[in-house]
Formats: structure tokens, C-alpha cells, sequence
């Protein structure tokens, strides 16, 4: 067997193993729509003669993280077909992934996982979760007096006013997407409405991305910009009283919903959402802003699939550098002092997930705890979440 990229010609084979291990079908007249989408993304494919046994799609992407914009490489559509599972050819296009990550500048890495441990022996690390808040009808009792206007709208109307709404929204979060007005239209919407407020002054302030059906409301993104937003948004949930038994508002576990209601004791649930990881760590401790002091600390970092990524690194004022030995290369072995750990804490640590000290506590950091504290310094206070999916 052999791994290449897919050709244009070989999209369908690729969509054929999508609808078997997925268990969809595409019909016949979104065929052509789906193959001219797939054009923007990098199939790799493991091949048994002219069979295509397993592939791996790799999407380019953008996202925020620490302030910056970063290149980011969106890991998805990884199947095989069951004849050929459990031989070691999705870790032959993990493996290969990285590789083509890294040639591209990406960066870092995003995937939503089918079974999160599996990830993780990649080096894939949980960087965001998810609270869903569940609403039975006696509960939608309107939190405070209307303002404003809400007006709903579907992706052939949509407008710049709820980009900019979400932009200035994932501001406050460490990993959101940077989403594109292609991205809203093709990704976002689906079958869902939006519904965005506007203030007096005609400000849009904050939106819902919801649907009815079934005596049922599902709100997918519930974003607002400040209280007024948050009170009107859920005002505008609770006229559907007439209409829905039940609601269920998904929003970031940092969100304050549903604090500010009149009755916030309603069923709620976490969940881990997507996983991250760094593509490359010299690239990206380069670029990031730690918080300004005169401290230092050596990091040292262990990465069995992205082997340029081994090695250690001196972290010292807002920057970062590798630590050369004299002969100018990477240090084979790296030096005694500092802190050590893998590819998958340092991802969790930079993306804003975990915090150094948290690591430390669980065991996933070792070295001198005074080095740990000096790196819980060094590292910014973040946020992280992410919205959306692919």
C-alpha cells in the first residue's frame, strides 16, 4: 500500500468511502457542489492498487489564539473501509499530515475526535468544551424589559454586521475560527436561522443561530456583546413559548448564560469539544506574546510524530528561542534544568486550555516547581473555545 495525495479525478472515491464509514449519502445533484469543495482541502489516501483503503482530508484554515492570527491546518474526513482497519493506516496518514502541515505553515492543528485517547497518542490535546443548558417551557420567563430590534435572517441574507458581531464576540476566546462570508454561507447556517439584535442606536449587538422543529428550539451559537444583548436574545427565545416545549442553548463554558436569569437552576452539561495541537513549536513560541518579565525558563519538549518539534527551548522576556549547543545545532539531549513535557501539554498550555501549574499538579510537567511558577507567569491568562465544526 501506498499513500499520496488524491487527484481531482479521485474525489469520488474519496466521497464513496465518506458516505460508507459515515453513513450518509450525497444526492446525485450535490455531487458536483461537494467535489468542487474538496478542491480547497489536501486528500491524502492509502491505496491497495487502484482501491482507495483509507484517507485523511486536511482543510486550511485560520484561527485566533493569543491575540495573533494563525495558519491552521483542520483535520477531518478521516476514514477506512473495514476490510482494511486496525493495520496501522490512519497513524501512516496522521503521520504524513504533520508532515504536510508543517511544509504548509500551519502551525497548529485542529480535529474533532471520534474517540479523544486515540488523538492524544498523536499528540492532540482538548483545548476547548462546551456547555449545553436545557430549558423546559415553564422556564422561559422573559429576564427584563425589551430594547432594541430583532431582526432573523437566512444565509441568502446574510449580512457583514453578524461577522462582525461574532469577530468582536471570539475576541474575548484564545482558538476561534476566523470565519469568511464563504465559511458562513456554507458551514454556518445549514438549516439554522439567525436571529441578531440591534440596539437603538441600529448597532448589531449580539445574535442566535437557532431552529424550531418538533415543539423544539436549538440555539447553536448564542453570542452576545454586553448584558442588553444577553437579556433581549433570551427575551427573544422566550416568545417562542407558544411554539416549543423545550430549548437547548449551547454556549462556551466561560459564558456567563444562564447566571442572569430569573431562574438559572436548569439542567446543565459540559462536554470536551475539539482537540488541538502544535504543528511546529519553534514557529509558534517565536510568534507568541508571553507576558512581559525578566524571568527564564527552559522548556523541553518531547514530540514522537512531529520530530522537528523535539528539543528544547529558552523562553525569556516576550520571546522564545531554541537552545543551541555550540555546534549550532538542536541540543540532542536537553539540558538537565527546566521543565519537561510532551507535544500535548504544551499545546493545551499555549492554546489556553490548562494552566502550567495545573500540569504541573497532575503530573504532566516535570522539573523544579519554582521553574513551573515562572512559566504560570510567563503564560497570559486565556479563554479558550470553539464554535464551530468540521
Amino acid at each position: 500500500m501506498n499513500v499520496r495525495k488524491l487527484e481531482e479525478k479521485e474525489y469520488i472515491e474519496a466521497m464513496k468511502l465518506s458516505m460508507y464509514a459515515f453513513q450518509y449519502d450525497v444526492p446525485e445533484d450535490d455531487i458536483p457542489k461537494r467535489k468542487e469543495m474538496l478542491k480547497n482541502h489536501t486528500i491524502f489516501g492509502i491505496w491497495e492498487g487502484e482501491n482507495l483503503a483509507a484517507k485523511l482530508h486536511i482543510i486550511p484554515l485560520n484561527v485566533y489564539i493569543n491575540g495573533h492570527a494563525w495558519k491552521m491546518g483542520g483535520i477531518a474526513g478521516v476514514a477506512t473501509y473495514p476490510e482494511y482497519r486496525r493495520n496501522g493506516l490512519v497513524s501512516q496518514l496522521i503521520k504524513q499530515s504533520l508532515v504536510e502541515m508543517d511544509e504548509q505553515g500551519q502551525v497548529f492543528s485542529f480535529l474533532h475526535p471520534f474517540n479523544i485517547s486515540f488523538y492524544r497518542k498523536f499528540g492532540w490535546e482538548i483545548f476547548t468544551e462546551y456547555k449545553k443548558t436545557y430549558i423546559n417551557k415553564i422556564d422561559l420567563n422573559m429576564a427584563g424589559k425589551s430594547s432594541g430590534t430583532i431582526k432573523r435572517f437566512n444565509k441568502s441574507q446574510h449580512i457583514k454586521t453578524i461577522e462582525k458581531i461574532y469577530e468582536e464576540y471570539m475576541g474575548q476566546f484564545s482558538g476561534g475560527l476566523i470565519r469568511d462570508t464563504y465559511w458562513w454561507e456554507n458551514f454556518v447556517y445549514s438549516d439554522y436561522q439567525i436571529a441578531v439584535y440591534f440596539d437603538e442606536n441600529g448597532d448589531g449587538k449580539g445574535y442566535l443561530l437557532f431552529k424550531v422543529k418538533d415543539n423544539k428550539m436549538d440555539v447553536e451559537e448564542f453570542t452576545a456583546l454586553n448584558q442588553e444583548a444577553r437579556v433581549n436574545l433570551w427575551n427573544f427565545i422566550c416568545q417562542h413559548d407558544s411554539m416549543v416545549e423545550k430549548v437547548k442553548v449551547i454556549t462556551s463554558v466561560h459564558d456567563p448564560f444562564p447566571y442572569y436569569l430569573h431562574q438559572p437552576n436548569l439542567k446543565m452539561e459540559i462536554f470536551p469539544y475539539f482537540m488541538g495541537r502544535i504543528v511546529n513549536v519553534e514557529k509558534c513560541l517565536s510568534k507568541y506574546s508571553f507576558d512581559h518579565n525578566e524571568e527564564k525558563v527552559f522548556i523541553h519538549i518531547e514530540d514522537f510524530h512531529a520530530p522537528w518539534n523535539t528539543g528544547s527551548y529558552l523562553i525569556t522576556g516576550r520571546e522564545a528561542a531554541v537552545f543551541k549547543n555550540k555546534e549550532g545545532s538542536r541540543c540532542a539531549k536537553p539540558a538537565a534544568r527546566g521543565l519537561h513535557m510532551s507535544i500535548k501539554a504544551l499545546s493545551a498550555i499555549i492554546i489556553g486550555y490548562r494552566r502550567p501549574l495545573e500540569l504541573y499538579d497532575l503530573g504532566e510537567i516535570t522539573g523544579p516547581r519554582k521553574d513551573a511558577e515562572v512559566l504560570e507567569r510567563k503564560i497570559p491568562l486565556q479563554k479558550s473555545f470553539f464554535y464551530d465544526f468540521f
